[in-house]
């Protein structure tokens, strides 16, 4: 397991003083990414042959939304590892250790160059700290979506400060892009990610929205493919 301390900044605070989701995604993904540090073998095969690990789909549970000035910890631990995907839990705890947000993510290996999968050879494999994954509900990873009509809202325009060291829409800005898209009085309990294609600098995506009550759906399409698909729930 891997940890980083941090807080409820107050960049980090909604209206309510509660920690934003997108600033939740912004700090699993720190130490997620951070995590490599800790394993020496895995991290020096990605750097030699320019991979890189692409989210794939997550799914975050919030237990107890973290007020302002809080001290919190992120932990991320591998649960299982293949040779071109990698599953792991990332989740965030109070200062007496107790849970605020549950997640479990499936990460693949890509090559940097090409956007491709690329298979990790079974010695690097061998060489990661595999941990028992988190006492959680874990959904499906494919989001289903209900079969009544899509609502078109403004198209969004991928801008500079959206951009990561992959050149490509960071995860936590597709967040940013969701959160603000939903019902002001819709608590979310549990949000689940899928991400098919990343968008990149200056690229449109059109956002659809549906309400089913306690599920709120929201669609990025990317020309005609779905960039990313989130699923709210209450």
């Amino acid at each position: 397991m891997f940890t980083i301390p941090t807080q409820v900044y107050p960049s980090s605070c909604d209206a309510r003083g509660k920690m934003k989701l997108y600033a939740v995604m912004q700090r699993m993904q720190d130490c997620s990414e951070l995590w490599l540090n800790s394993e020496p073998t895995f991290a020096d095969y990605f750097r030699v042959n320019d991979m890189g690990q692409l989210l794939a789909y997550r799914q975050i549970d919030v237990v107890r939304e973290p007020a302002y000035g809080e001290a919190l910890s992120v932990c991320t631990s591998v649960y299982e590892v293949k040779a071109m995907f990698g599953y792991r839990n990332t989740c965030i705890y109070d200062y007496d250790g107790k849970p605020c947000y549950l997640s479990w993510g499936i990460g693949a290996f890509v090559n940097r160059q090409t956007g491709r999968l690329q298979r990790v050879p079974e010695q690097i494999l061998n060489s990661v700290t595999v941990d028992s994954p988190v006492e959680m509900e874990y959904t499906e990873r494919r989001i289903i979506l209900p079969h009544e009509q899509l609502h078109f809202m403004q198209p969004i325009i991928a801008h500079k400060t959206d951009i990561d060291y992959n050149h490509h829409v960071n995860n936590a800005e597709y967040m940013r892009m969701a959160v603000n898209l939903l019902p002001d009085d819709f608590a979310v309990r549990r949000v689940r990610i899928e991400y098919k294609v990343p968008a990149r600098l200056a690229d449109t995506l059109q956002p659809t929205v549906l309400d089913c009550g306690d599920d709120y759906y929201v669609v990025l399409y990317l020309g005609e493919q779905v960039s990313t698909i989130f699923q709210f729930s209450k």
